[in-house]
């Protein structure tokens, strides 16, 4: 069967079982976005084309698969890094295709000319420029098999103009062999049962859950592994659902912005479990003094991250659901799965949250200012408990971990490892692409808000009924903490303005319903009437307290032991 480059192209995409890409065409990439007439694909026009690559990340969170963006080259194909690297560093799987000038142009700076494929081979997990329209079939295979097996990760696929318009004689390739690629998926029985035999000697034993627990859809093996040794846990802010939060031996997020006990335990643990996680700077602090006291398990199914930050006392490179799976039948053969006595290790621990407990002080008088804690808590108490939450990144960002319950895997989709402002629109559209079924609140606030929100206009015409709520405290709110906190109150353009846009008609030119809330008794029923409205998008401005700020905290550069609990009135940091 002939075929065109681009129609082997789309053909290929629809073998590979894709529904949805995000994208926007140009000239390059123009021949390919013919046969999508044809395609059982849907295709959702976006207003940027970074806002393409943050829909395909929000789709691939919340369903597993790939999400898959298509652009055109040049311009098109720079607006797309800032997502390539957000889902390199995350270990989002993400296919992301660009249109390139033709072959005879490549290397002229002709129109629209860029070397993608050396731009973005840094925060991929693989790239190719596609040479011949033959190859694309193979390629694209190789790309999702790429893109999903091992370490999650994004791929980008570069297509000249004249191999997508050039002809090709059709044939899919049923098994993909990569020379060199060879994915660790089993580990090592041995480490295992030393991991075992670590587990069952430690007396005051922590699980370090990391995002890799979910990319493994290991949540129920670790559930099962957990109530077997009676052993805490804490989730990272890339792990948040990984263990229900309601879970009496969930202690929730730990690092620079976890809570007391949560960080506490770490430092304190005699043995760290660390699964799927890779000790971030943001959780360890100052890495010499970080859990002085533990010894180290470390599962990953990237072998690079083993001893990169830490080394650890066991090393076990595999997939975590199959190793958690491997460490609940080593734990039970020993002793029937008997555990030390812990009773002390818990009652510390249930010390420390009864002392240390998440606080903030909503006033309910005329003229207290909303506190955003009661937006989220308000917010959380009345949607479904498992309402997807999509964040921005910010104070907005670490309230939401603190203050939400996720209690359901998947649930939970923020940017981590880049920390991306503007995430959180483009990415919850691809949420509720996703999972339709499922409510999406987007956490966000103004200076992030302002970055993404034409992709609003996307979500209307596409009807799309995601949900918006600002945290609206008219600042750069996290770079203000730190000026108050670090800077002698020095605060450097930081403000943004309360007013300025009018979030309320901003959102309704882009076809929403807008809210303003001002006051905490109008936080409630303003709630209650955006949960009602499912066939466009809601936004709602919260105005919120410019004063707030994200406690507790380690400053950085600091050791966790000198974590700030909340303010003390007059109290000065030093940096």
């Amino acid at each position: 069967m002939k075929l065109t480059g681009a129609q082997a192209l789309i053909k290929s995409l629809e073998m590979e079982a894709v529904e949805v890409m995000f994208g926007l065409p140009g000239g390059c990439i123009l021949p390919a976005y013919d046969p999508i007439i044809d395609s059982s694909i849907r295709h959702i026009l976006v207003r940027h084309e970074q806002g393409a690559g943050h829909m395909a990340e929000g789709y691939a969170h919340v369903t597993g698969r790939p999400g898959v963006a298509i652009v055109t080259s040049g311009p098109a194909a720079t607006n797309l890094v800032t997502p390539l690297c957000d889902a390199y560093m995350d270990s989002v799987p993400m296919i992301a295709i660009t249109g390139q000038v033709g072959t005879k142009s490549i290397g002229t700076d002709a129109f629209q000319e860029c070397d993608t494929v050396g731009i973005t081979r840094s925060v991929t997990k693989h790239n190719e420029l596609i040479m011949s329209p033959q190859d694309i079939p193979r390629i694209v295979r190789e790309a999702f098999h790429i893109a999903t097996t091992g370490r999650p990760g994004p791929v980008l696929l570069d297509l000249p103009k004249d191999v997508l318009q050039g002809t090709m004689e059709w044939e899919w390739p049923e098994t993909v062999d990569l020379v060199g690629y060879r994915p660790t998926a089993a580990a090592d029985p041995q480490r295992i049962r030393e991991a075992a035999q670590l587990i069952a000697q430690a007396r005051r034993p922590v699980f370090y859950v990391g995002g890799g627990v979910l990319k493994a859809r290991a949540s129920e093996a670790l559930k099962q592994l957990v109530e077997m040794t009676g052993i805490p846990v804490v989730t990272t802010l890339m792990a948040r659902g990984a263990f229900p939060d309601r879970h009496e031996l969930c202690l929730g997020m730990p690092g620079m912005h976890g809570n007391y006990t949560a960080v506490t335990a770490m430092q304190k643990a005699d043995l760290l479990i660390a699964l799927g996680s890779r000790f971030d700077d943001r959780v360890t602090g100052r890495v010499d003094a970080f859990a002085p006291g533990a010894k180290i398990i470390h599962v990953d199914i990237d072998p690079a991250e083993l001893g990169k930050v830490r080394r650890p006392d066991v090393s076990i490179v595999g997939d975590c659901r199959q190793v958690i799976e491997e460490m609940v039948k080593a734990v039970r053969a020993l002793d029937d799965g008997a555990q030390p006595d812990r009773t002390e290790w818990m009652a510390q621990v249930r010390r420390w949250q009864e002392e240390f407990p998440l606080h903030y002080e909503q006033g309910y008088e005329e003229g207290d200012r909303l506190k955003p804690q009661y937006v989220l808590e308000t917010l959380r108490d009345s949607t479904p408990d498992d309402t997807i939450l999509v964040s921005g990144v910010g104070q907005h960002q670490m309230w939401s971990s603190q203050y939400w319950k996720f209690d359901h895997p998947y649930t939970w989709v923020n940017s981590g490892g880049l920390g991306t402002m503007g995430f959180s629109v483009p990415a919850a559209i691809g949420a509720k692409v996703g999972r339709p079924d499922k409510m999406v609140w987007a956490i966000d606030g103004d200076g992030c808000f302002q970055m993404t929100a034409q992709e609003l206009v996307t979500a209307s015409s596409e009807r799309i009924p995601v949900k918006i709520a600002i945290l609206n405290n008219a600042y750069l709110g996290m770079v203000r903490q730190w000026q108050e906190m670090f800077y002698e109150e020095r605060y450097s353009e930081v403000y943004l303005s309360p007013d300025l846009p009018d979030y309320v008609k901003w959102a309704e030119a882009m076809g929403c319903v807008g809210f303003k809330v001002e006051h905490p008794e109008d936080v409630q029923t303003t709630i209650d009437k955006a949960n009602e409205i499912d066939d466009r998008p809601v936004v709602i401005d919260f105005r919120t307290d410019s004063s707030e700020k994200v406690f507790p905290m380690v400053a950085a550069g600091q050791s966790n032991d000198d974590i700030i609990p909340g303010p003390t009135p007059g109290r000065k940091v030093v940096q």
